[in-house]
């Protein structure tokens, strides 16, 4: 059994900051990526970043140079520092792990993070 346990998300004014934080925990042995999505009101799931296990990131256009994404492997968990929050991304954002053994993909349970005046 794999839990994952996100922490971070909350209210914040545009322009703020907010730091997500995931960390993974059970039968899992050997981690591949990390990282998080976000799902809009009424929108898909959108990958928002996601690192792997060599340190290889990737962001969705619209946050690069805003967020930023890391990972301790030592405690299975990674962050999202994000930085001048917009309305826009307002959004449950999804912790996400792709595990090489077990083999697998596991899904946090989401927080909320608004960005709102």
């Amino acid at each position: 059994q794999v839990q994952l346990v996100e922490s971070g998300g909350g209210l914040v004014q545009p322009g703020g900051s907010l730091r997500l934080s995931c960390a993974a925990s059970g039968s899992i042995f050997s981690i591949n990526a990390m990282g998080w999505y976000r799902q809009g009101p009424g929108k898909q799931r959108d990958m928002v970043a996601v690192i792997t296990s060599g340190g290889t990131k990737d962001y969705l256009d619209s946050v690069k140079g805003r967020f930023t994404i890391s990972r301790d492997n030592a405690k299975n968990t990674v962050y999202l520092q994000m930085n001048s929050l917009k309305p826009e991304d307002t959004a449950v954002y999804y912790c996400y792990v792709k595990s090489d053994l077990p083999r697998s993909v596991y899904w946090g349970q989401g927080t909320q993070v608004t960005v709102s005046s």
